[in-house]
């Protein structure tokens, strides 16, 4: 009775030194990065099939950028609602509850009959695919603090690299079996991942203290208490809205006279979209290091300049894609500075606070989105140019505003 009692406490220690002091390996860094980037592309298989998909459920051209913008939407309903359960249930349950729903949603689209259908399950993939959401700041709370900027900068690869070399997927595979493919593929891959997540991630919860309707409460007041949020929100959004703008339209203008490009080479394009994931690890570092303010300055600086080479897209290759690796690269950098400043805001809160930066950030995209398609749509991509353009001058001066009005907002 004795080593009964002796054995069940010492499983009970052992379960609780789980659950406490989790040791973040290279191996798992890698794969929640992977992990991250495969919840988080599934957003972005549509971009480089819009085209054909407008054919398919004869579609305008506005009414294909919404395909883009209900994911968008879905993943800020879910970063808003559902992120924020991280700072109160278990995560490794949730992380793996979410993954499957965000196949289910795939499945969805995969066998829509109409763009009804389609919508529905992007939207609900978009809503749960946020798990993305809770492996980052999970991962910045199992690292050690003077390595939290280099850990977000790599698990931020992985979700800018999801991103980005989704088109290309989506775009190769489209050119073998249609346009379903990439989601029926998606969704096994999303199964796989699950089940991978369920064995390898360390248990780990948060104990907020908090109810749910107060979660979401704490959300806004930590917007109102913290000026730094704030700028890091915007400066997230309005970069987010960037990127938006450029990949929304960018099918459309490649699959036009003059290049006539396939799907399967618009997808390709993606390849030097991922030339910017290779900056995050180094932004991280930077950040790590005290530099923040001098890489976001110089950041926002070259998303601006990015604009000349993507309106010269239209007449030569080589321009566009120097424009496409300049713009990521900026986003991506901005992106994981902002982060890495965040999570040193309140340990105990950070998936709250992910959730707000990051439903500002993806709202940021959504209205990209939007005004995209409809930049195209009555000025082609020169319309295209100048709201991108438009946008990064307001970011600038988001950024300078947020310096005098509270000189401690970019530490």
């Amino acid at each position: 009775m004795g080593n009964t009692a002796s054995f069940a406490s010492l499983r009970i220690y052992i379960m609780h030194q789980k659950t406490e002091n989790p040791v973040l390996s290279q191996a798992l860094i890698v794969l929640m990065s992977i992990a991250t980037g495969l919840a988080v592309a599934s957003n972005y298989y549509a971009q480089p099939l819009l085209e054909t998909i407008a054919g398919a459920f004869a579609l305008s051209v506005n009414q294909a950028g919404f395909i883009v913008t209900a994911a968008q939407l879905g993943y800020a309903l879910g970063l808003m609602f559902i992120v924020p359960l991280g700072d109160m249930f278990e995560r490794r349950g949730l992380i793996v509850l979410m993954t499957l729903l965000s196949a289910g949603g795939m499945l969805i689209t995969a066998m829509s009959s109409s763009v009804a259908w389609m919508i529905a399950g992007t939207a609900l993939t978009g809503l749960f695919s946020v798990v993305a959401q809770i492996l980052v700041p999970l991962a910045a709370t199992l690292a050690a603090p003077q390595q939290r900027g280099k850990v977000v900068g790599t698990i931020m690869s992985g979700l800018l690299l999801g991103i980005l070399l989704a088109r290309t997927v989506a775009g190769a595979l489209a050119s073998i079996g249609g346009w379903r493919t990439i989601y029926w593929v998606a969704s096994g891959l999303m199964v796989i991942m699950a089940l991978i997540l369920w064995r390898a991630l360390p248990r780990y919860k948060e104990a907020s203290g908090l109810n749910y309707p107060q979660l979401l409460a704490s959300i806004f007041s930590l917007f109102s208490r913290n000026a730094a949020l704030r700028t890091r929100a915007l400066l997230g959004a309005l970069s987010f809205a960037n990127f938006s703008v450029l990949w929304t339209s960018m099918a459309f203008l490649l699959a036009a006279p003059p290049y006539r490009y396939s799907e399967a080479m618009i997808g390709l394009f993606g390849l030097a979209g991922a030339a910017g994931a290779l900056a995050a690890t180094r932004a991280g570092q930077l950040a790590d290091k005290g530099k923040s303010r001098q890489t976001t300055s110089v950041s926002l600086l070259l998303l601006l300049v990015s604009w000349l080479p993507i309106w010269l897209g239209q007449y030569s290759i080589a321009a566009l894609v120097l424009g496409i690796v300049v713009l990521d690269l900026a986003v991506q950098a901005i992106h994981v500075t902002n982060q890495a400043m965040i999570y040193r805001l309140m340990p105990e809160a950070r998936s709250r606070l992910t959730a707000g930066y990051m439903t500002s950030y993806f709202i940021g995209g959504a209205l990209g989105s939007l005004i995209s398609a409809s930049a195209y749509q009555y000025a082609q991509w020169t319309g295209v140019a100048i709201a991108g353009a438009t946008l990064s001058l307001m970011n600038l001066l988001t950024w300078w505003l947020g310096k005098i009005d509270n000189p401690q907002v970019p530490a």
